[in-house]
């Protein structure tokens, strides 16, 4: 357990050091956040504030894992790799798209189809890694069944594997980036879930099957559950420590490098600890901006009339009188309601096991 204390504090102390020295790099090269024109109009101000902030979580956090492993004397487990490695590439690609805003300073980056091209090579690779290189128990780092609070119902194949682990990557990468309109409403968001995966990490290590000689009821079938505990508990910290700069008013954004990167670790934990579909409620936040904006879409094509004054959901609310920073607190009380639910979800999953 020493591994997730000291991959939540090295990660909180690189971010919050660490942010603040990448605000001055961002700033002293002009790289500042473009701004819709059709936005709320409070937005205005904000523009020119450093963005890419995600670099600063996404390195605290590689950097807390090897750490980690370097102090407690540690191998790393391809689980762990694997959820850092789909962090990291969804992070580059929203990089590049960051990148691309700035140098030709518009709002709009990379093309709808060279993104869309990038997320698709790293969550397809992703998902053959994850189906490979079993252990000795024959367990690979994801499971081609579905799964909830376990593994449920019969395989599906990997290919059907592959296509619902990128529908998933992209849900949940699309889903933080819709959320990632507000100062700190994505990145206090996102600290929560993954707290939620540190807690369930920690909880199917210690009942886990593998550590049970002979087998029984309730036992998790997850291949490296301790090891995505320290994954969430470095991107907890790392996340936390970021917050510290990007709460209202934000000195930095956190742009598509951060919110790829956080939605496709989330996706990752979620497929390696077999809890894909136990995602959506835990994250409820994003799947209810991401629905606000299907709604919202749907109901002007089919009848040319909006349901809200604007989506996402976040800035309905603005432009109803409500202050930035009463959006975000009541946003985050209702993601810690989703994750209490969630949480108590799961373990009863483990109760009626028993």
């Amino acid at each position: 357990m020493r591994q997730i204390l000291f991959a939540g504090g090295i990660g909180l102390f690189l971010s919050l050091l660490g942010t603040p020295l990448l605000i001055r790099l961002l700033a002293s090269k002009g790289y500042g956040q473009m701004i819709r024109d059709d936005g709320p109009q409070a937005h205005h101000s904000k523009r020119g504030t450093p963005t890419m902030g995600g670099i600063a979580f996404i390195l605290a956090t590689l950097i807390a894992y090897a750490l980690t492993k370097v102090i407690t004397s540690q191998e790393p487990t391809l689980s762990g790799l694997l959820v850092l490695f789909l962090m990291a590439g969804m992070g580059l690609v929203g990089f590049l798209d960051d990148y691309i805003k700035i140098v030709k300073q518009r709002s709009l980056g990379l093309r709808a189809k060279a993104k869309l091209a990038g997320q698709l090579i790293v969550g397809v690779a992703f998902a053959i890694l994850s189906l490979q290189f079993a252990d000795v128990r024959g367990q690979t780092p994801a499971s081609d069944r579905l799964s909830f609070t376990q593994d449920f119902g019969w395989t599906i194949g990997p290919v059907i594997f592959v296509i619902w682990a990128l529908f998933m990557i992209l849900a949940m990468s699309n889903g933080v980036n819709l959320t990632d309109g507000l100062d700190g409403l994505a990145t206090g968001a996102s600290v929560m879930v993954f707290g939620a995966y540190t807690f369930i990490g920690v909880w199917q290590f210690q009942e886990s099957c593998a550590n049970q000689l002979t087998g029984g009821a309730g036992c998790y079938e997850v291949r490296d559950p301790l090891d995505l505990a320290v994954v969430a508990s470095a991107l907890m910290g790392a996340c936390f420590g970021f917050l510290w700069w990007n709460t209202s008013p934000a000195k930095i954004f956190m742009g598509d490098t951060g919110s790829l990167a956080l939605g496709g670790a989330l996706a990752g934990l979620a497929i390696c600890s077999r809890t894909e579909l136990l995602i959506a409620v835990l994250g409820g936040l994003f799947v209810l901006i991401t629905m606000s904006v299907v709604i919202q879409v749907g109901s002007f094509r089919m009848t040319g009339k909006r349901v809200f004054r604007m989506a996402p959901l976040q800035h309905h609310f603005e432009l109803k009188g409500w202050s930035e920073v009463l959006v975000v607190v009541r946003f985050w009380i209702i993601q810690g309601m989703c994750v209490i639910v969630g949480l108590g979800i799961f373990y009863g999953g483990w109760a009626a096991g028993k």
